[in-house]
């Protein structure tokens, strides 16, 4: 056993014993089995910045198992996987649009999703050996399906040339049915949304649309690298940003929350009333939303977070992006219709003929408005 992957293994039960008491040793010992995986010495090959990278990685797969998954009953959780899932705006317009060319126009986008997912579990390397490994875990059934539903939302999200995977998945998953003579796709139509799915260069970089898997392994855990490169970068550049505006007692409140400590025990680490690391909370927060996000690294920070307008529609989920879009302005629609068409908010100040302090005002509102909607159960 590499000494990395000791160290590793000690941090996260040492957190797991903070974060998580509730949980019996054994559930505690299958989440750090499930967050470092089978393949103990890939831990001591990697140099100091994928380390790093790897470890945000881990910290991500722990966020999303302890926020929608942990000690949720099946029905539930199941339900917060489609959710998460048919928020991608890329795979539902695609859906869409199959669906309004087959026979059976009467399914919804969930019904599809469903099956997509069944597939992934039934023929996917990577879903398939995780299985496996949850399996062997000394829980119970309903605790190794958490596990199940936290990596299915992880891996199916993760972005493949600016997309989820999952879209990749359900080409093949059309490509089958088609086959399979369940749908009755014209085939201009069918070739029509491979295409726009798949959207390739050309030469050494075409991808076939008749292979089986549409993502290599090997390309998925690039994209995985590089997603988590980017998530912590943001976090180190934020870093530098709150320590040069508000000191470094704000960037020692901002590493501790990103660590998993509640208020109190911020409070107790950095030798503060809980009024105070509060107050710090709520200085930090509006940085992170009114200045840094907005003006400095908009972009970024949206990527990092998944909310960007273009991308991702501020995060929201199909009705409350619709209800939020047709409650705007023209303005606002405007600014919204400008981003999504990949301008810069100069760009849209200066089609608006509106100087851009205004459009960075009125951007502000939006984005916050949007989280407000986004935050809401």
């Amino acid at each position: 056993m590499s000494e990395v992957f000791e160290e590793l293994q000690q941090q996260w039960h040492d957190r797991l014993a903070r974060e998580a008491s509730h949980l019996t040793e054994p559930e505690r010992e299958a989440i750090v089995r499930w967050l470092l995986g089978d393949d103990l010495d890939r831990w001591e090959t990697l140099a100091p910045e994928e380390l790093a990278t790897a470890g945000a990685g881990l910290a991500y797969r722990w966020q999303i198992l302890q926020k929608r998954y942990l000690k949720v009953n099946p029905t539930r959780a199941y339900r917060h996987l489609l959710d998460r899932l048919g928020a991608s705006v890329t795979l539902r317009q695609k859906i869409r649009a199959w669906v309004a060319t087959s026979r059976d126009r009467q399914r919804a986008v969930a019904d599809v999703l469903q099956e997509v997912i069944q597939e992934m579990l039934q023929g996917d390397r990577y879903i398939q050996s995780s299985m496996a490994s949850i399996a062997r875990y000394p829980v119970d059934r309903t605790f190794q399906n958490n596990l199940l539903f936290a990596t299915l939302e992880e891996y199916a999200l993760r972005p493949i040339r600016d997309r989820p995977l999952l879209a990749y998945r359900f080409v093949n998953y059309l490509r089958r049915q088609s086959k399979s003579g369940l749908t009755n796709v014209p085939r201009e139509e069918m070739i029509r949304v491979l295409s726009d799915e798949i959207g390739s260069e050309g030469g050494e970089n075409t991808v076939s649309r008749f292979d089986r898997e549409a993502i290599a392994a090997h390309e998925d855990e690039r994209a995985y690298r590089e997603n988590q490169y980017l998530r912590a970068r943001v976090k180190q550049r934020f870093a530098a940003y709150i320590a040069e505006t508000l000191g470094e007692e704000a960037v020692n409140w901002f590493n501790l929350y990103l660590s998993g400590q509640s208020q109190e025990s911020i409070a107790r680490s950095l030798n503060l009333s809980v009024g105070q690391v509060y107050r710090l909370r709520e200085k930090v927060g509006y940085h992170a939303i009114k200045v840094f996000a907005l003006k400095e690294e908009t972009e970024i920070v949206g990527e990092w977070l998944e909310i960007t307008p273009k991308d991702h529609n501020f995060g929201l989920t199909p009705t409350r992006w619709e209800s939020f879009y047709a409650g705007l302005t023209p303005a606002g629609k405007a600014i919204i219709d400008g981003l999504k068409a990949g301008k810069t908010l100069e760009q849209i100040a200066e089609s608006l003929d509106r100087r851009r302090s205004s459009i960075v005002k009125e951007w502000t509102q939006l984005y916050l408005t949007a989280q407000s909607l986004r935050g809401k159960n």
